[in-house]
């Protein structure tokens, strides 16, 4: 078995080529067209990146430069000069160009008979009530108002509000416990909170409001507290002079409220957003205003090939820089109809997602691969009973999607013919970097396919080379600036550097590797690796030939110690739903990754598990997982950022049990 084959990826043979239909009224129609437009960005990026913020944005004055570097701090500063708002951006304009009576936002609350619509005239009336609101709680330009609210549509008013008096919003997700709260207030320092009494989650109330109160002891710079009444909790503790009802605050301003937008310079804050805790440890970043929103409204149109009588519906939190991007600021900017969901997939039954598109006639569904993977465990049967055919393209984010889970998805939700725009992407670069543009390119299961235009992305080796080979792998940078780059770290300047300095150009920390075709193949995190007797294997390879089997929902591969190897293979497996482990399912297994990798890429042990640890965006906490198999059970570290904190004691005891040699005392019950 050659190094080559040990090392690489699973090859994925499957492609299939963009829809004829909706060719010729697609905003890039084909890989000439598309790669014409990657010409002339990377010969004029500033010309192309000037010429895109003038389209897709109103300006109260232009900008003097469009791009300023200050290349010994990494600092790239866009639009200088430019004057703009983000909330005329994503409403105002929308009064007089005929979109007043359009759907802006639908909200579906948990209850399937709790509806809200608002159009642009409705949702301008309640933001410029709410900048009222903030404006007499003296919030002024650049103070922090810190969101810690659940998916209801006063988090995206609140969003616009204070976009519209140019404070800096700082969205707290509403699943993080009290040390994920805390933290991100502290670092903030926010003078307001805005929050509920509580959230509706799976048929359950879950107080947000009483779990704030001990928090915001230890935040001095707090100054107010409003609280939306979602769940009409009784007995909810006001402390006198700090706290205030929503709607108590803004029934203090008439329903003919008007509210003025602050004029904001491009290169002012318009967000701060904290990363989620893959390293343990939240990093506040920071986008600015002017080539944040150019950004995101760039990638919206033609990454989803937005059209104005879309109905369009990302199911990401607005707690995470995926419900920031394309579900308020992208869709909004163009004018669009954005769904909003408070509840999950999965209650009361796992068709939610399907009714919600059948009901509101979705045409366009961008949800994450774990997402995927878990309606896809539970079977098709409950695919089968909507009418989806309203759907023309489909969306993947937040970690690579698998190619088992991608023909899923293919099949049972895109009748074999809708194209997947499978984005990579992070909080830190505000948008789509590599991504499929759905009526241009050929595309392959598993593969974020190209960089978009203007975005010049390589891979380089470990030894900082270039691989000449047909097929790269290595760290996948960045070379160029882009508009929606993060304007910075909040309080922390080392930290931004640090994304800059090995390289000299951004590093995004992922590892990726580049076929033949040039299509790209995100393989996570750089250092969710292992080194198996001196052969360096991707964990991502692994859990994609594991995924394959039919059996198998989800997998998570880390390394643990081991004597002679140095380290050995670790799987953590999820089956899917009415499929029992077995030893014979083990060792099918094993030989599954014996075949198409080869047998240095075995796992050393498999252990089946109910549920893998995630944060509440659906990312798998591997930093974890690779403590278990390290038996370093009290040093997990950081559980703010884990969607459910019950799973590891399950998780610990089955791993306990494959050490002592008894696998069978451990079942999914």
């Amino acid at each position: 078995m050659s190094q080559e084959r040990i090392t690489s990826l699973l090859t994925e043979k499957r492609s299939y080529l963009p829809p004829e239909h909706g060719k010729s009224a697609a905003w890039i129609g084909s890989q000439e067209e598309y790669e014409s437009i990657c010409q002339h960005a990377n010969d004029d990026p500033e010309g192309f990146w000037g010429a895109r913020a003038a389209q897709l944005l109103h300006w109260f004055r232009p900008w003097n430069k469009v791009l300023q570097s200050g290349s010994e701090n990494f600092e790239y500063q866009w639009f200088v000069g430019g004057k703009l708002n983000a909330a005329y951006n994503c409403i105002d304009r929308h009064l007089i160009n005929g979109r007043r009576n359009k759907a802006a936002l639908i909200w579906q609350g948990e209850n399937e008979m709790n509806v809200r619509c608002y159009t642009y005239q409705m949702l301008y009336t309640e933001v410029c009530r709410v900048a009222h609101a903030l404006s007499s709680l003296r919030v002024r330009k650049g103070d922090r108002v810190a969101l810690y609210m659940p998916m209801i549509p006063e988090l995206v008013i609140a969003m616009l509000a204070c976009a519209r008096i140019g404070a800096i919003h700082t969205a707290i997700f509403s699943g993080y416990a009290e040390g994920g709260v805390l933290s991100r207030i502290q670092d903030s320092k926010a003078k307001v909170v805005i929050t509920a009494d509580a959230a509706m989650r799976a048929g359950k109330v879950k107080p947000l409001k009483a779990n704030l109160d001990p928090i915001l002891e230890k935040c001095p710079s707090v100054a107010h507290v409003v609280v939306v009444n979602r769940a009409r909790m009784e007995n909810v503790a006001m402390k006198r002079n700090r706290d205030v009802w929503w709607h108590d605050l803004i029934d203090d301003f008439t329903l003919d409220a008007d509210f003025p937008c602050e004029p904001m310079s491009a290169t002012d804050t318009l967000f701060l957003l904290h990363t989620s805790g893959s390293t343990g440890k939240p990093t506040g970043v920071m986008h600015s205003l002017g080539g944040y929103l150019t950004y995101a409204a760039h990638t919206t149109q033609w990454v989803f090939d937005m059209r104005d009588d879309d109905v369009y519906w990302c199911t990401a939190d607005i707690g995470w820089i995926t419900g920031h991007t394309y579900a308020v600021y992208g869709p909004l900017a163009l004018g669009a109809t954005t769904v909003m969901f408070e509840g999950v997939p999965t209650w009361p039954n796992p068709d939610r997602y399907w009714r919600i598109i059948e009901k509101f006639r979705v045409n366009i569904f961008y949800t994450a691969p774990t997402v995927v993977r878990s309606l896809m465990r539970l079977g098709v049967a409950w695919t089968e009973r909507y009418d989806l055919s309203s759907l023309r393209i489909l969306g993947s984010v937040g970690e690579p999607i698998n190619p088992e889970a991608w023909t899923w998805f293919h099949k049972y939700i895109g009748r074999e013919e809708l194209p997947i725009v499978d984005t990579w992407w992070q909080t830190e670069t505000g948008g789509a970097m590599i991504a499929a543009l759905p009526y241009a390119n050929k595309l392959k299961p598993g593969s974020a396919t190209f960089p978009l235009p203007g975005i010049d992305a390589t891979i380089i080796q470990q030894s900082t080379e270039e691989d000449g080979e047909q097929e790269q792998r290595g760290y996948l940078v960045i070379r160029k600036p882009w508009p929606g780059m993060m304007q910075g770290v909040f309080q922390n300047p080392q930290k931004y550097r640090s994304y800059f300095e090995r390289f000299g150009i951004y590093e995004s920390g992922d590892g990726a590797r580049i076929d033949e075709e040039g299509y790209y193949w995100i393989l996570g995190r750089i250092d969710d690796s292992i080194n198996v007797s001196g052969h360096r294997l991707s964990t991502a390879e692994i859990e994609t030939v594991l995924t394959a089997h039919p059996q198998v929902g989800e997998a998570a591969v880390v390394p643990m110690p081991h004597d002679l190897k140095g380290e050995a293979i670790y799987a953590y497996v999820t089956l899917h739903e009415d499929c029992p482990w077995s030893e014979e399912l083990r060792t099918d297994l094993r030989n599954l990754v014996r075949r198409d990798i080869g047998p240095l890429a075995s796992p050393e042990y498999i252990q089946f598990v109910e549920n893998l640890p995630k944060t509440c965006s659906g990312k798998t906490l591997r930093r974890m997982l690779r403590k278990i198999a390290g038996s370093a059970y009290s040093d997990l570290g950081d559980t703010t950022s884990l969607a459910s904190p019950a799973v590891l004691p399950a998780i610990i005891q089955g791993h306990q049990n494959l050490m002592a040699g008894h696998p069978e005392q451990y079942t999914d019950a």
